[in-house]
């Protein structure tokens, strides 16, 4: 990456905790050869500073650790230009279906060839199945049994995450595995959403969701460790609140997520909705974002009219699987 300070410029370190969901510079000492010392440069969103360790999340999305340490001079900078693409990048299903698993990451995996076995204590079906991509590296019925056998280990209902064009989809059909939840994954160019109108209320945006937060969204209820990982991770989330609307963003790279958008049914019909997906969006097109995506099911027709006029489009269908009792 390019140096973002100048060779004659003293070195400082001009950033602090608090500057925590900004955009920094930082350089860092990287190694000291034949007593000449070389230096690395990051830019990107802090997105943690904690036990002597900065997180700084790039542009691309990828989260990057530097020890406090190594640290030599540091500053705010501008946020990064808004970039007005028109059109959604060209992605597979498995490829959006990978950032979107980064966006909700379960807080225990395991690996099984190119699936993802994912446990977050029962939160949420998604956190809690197989992120079924590539090959297991298995025959199929070694792998199935495999994913029943871990599950059963952790008194946990083993579902799969599949796909509706994977070729596993029809197998596990075949073998009596049940379908449900039918979910479709909609993108749209994020740019049209940072123009969305602000409400008459202010939009407070955070890294970590407080207590109002949290007893506005309907999945938490009793909170356990577990889903609040679920619920906070990911490479630069975001959390939207303001007097009885509520949402959440996930920005990685290019793609910005899309989530836990609800409004209480006494303050609904004003446009908090969309006042809250419009903050959401300003900030991730502030950090590099150029498309928008979010999963609903496909049966919510409330939701699916809402997000048809804020110019999202089907890009695939999922849908889960379970043994039959």
């Amino acid at each position: 990456m390019p140096a973002d300070f100048s060779a004659g410029a003293r070195l400082e370190l001009r950033i602090t905790p608090a500057d925590v969901g900004r955009r920094v510079s930082v350089r860092q000492l990287a190694e000291v050869t034949d007593g000449r010392p070389t230096f690395t440069d990051t830019v990107g969103v802090l997105a943690s500073w904690d036990g002597g360790v900065v997180y700084i999340t790039r542009r691309t999305g990828e989260t990057v650790g530097i020890a406090e340490s190594a640290l030599v001079a540091g500053k705010v900078v501008p946020p990064a230009p808004v970039r007005r693409a028109t059109a959604v990048p060209a992605m597979t299903d498995e490829e959006l279906d990978a950032v979107a698993a980064r966006a909700w990451p379960a807080p225990e995996t395991a690996r099984l060839g190119g699936w993802t076995l994912r446990h977050a204590g029962g939160f949420t079906r998604r956190a809690n199945s197989v992120q079924v991509a590539g090959e297991p590296g298995v025959p199929l019925d070694e792998a199935l049994a495999e994913v029943v056998r871990w599950y059963g280990e952790r008194a946990a209902t083993p579902y799969l995450q599949l796909s509706d064009s994977s070729p596993y989809a029809a197998e596990a059909a075949a073998r009596g595995w049940l379908r449900e939840a039918d979910t479709l994954v909609r993108t749209a160019p994020l740019a049209p959403l940072t123009l969305l109108p602000e409400a008459a209320g202010p939009v407070t945006l955070s890294r970590t969701p407080d207590a109002g937060w949290l007893a506005a969204y309907h999945r938490t209820g009793d909170l356990t460790d577990a889903a609040l990982q679920v619920v906070t991770g990911g490479p630069s989330v975001w959390f939207a609140a303001m007097p009885g609307a509520i949402g959440r963003a996930v920005v990685d790279g290019r793609w910005a997520l899309f989530g836990a958008v609800e409004v209480i049914p006494s303050h609904r019909r004003r446009g908090l909705a969309t006042a809250v997906m419009g903050a959401l969006a300003r900030r991730a097109a502030q950090e590099g974002a150029t498309a928008a995506y979010l999963q609903v099911e496909a049966d919510n027709e409330a939701a699916r009219f809402l997000y048809d006029g804020l110019g999202f489009s089907d890009h695939h269908g999922y849908h889960y699987r379970r043994p039959a009792a």
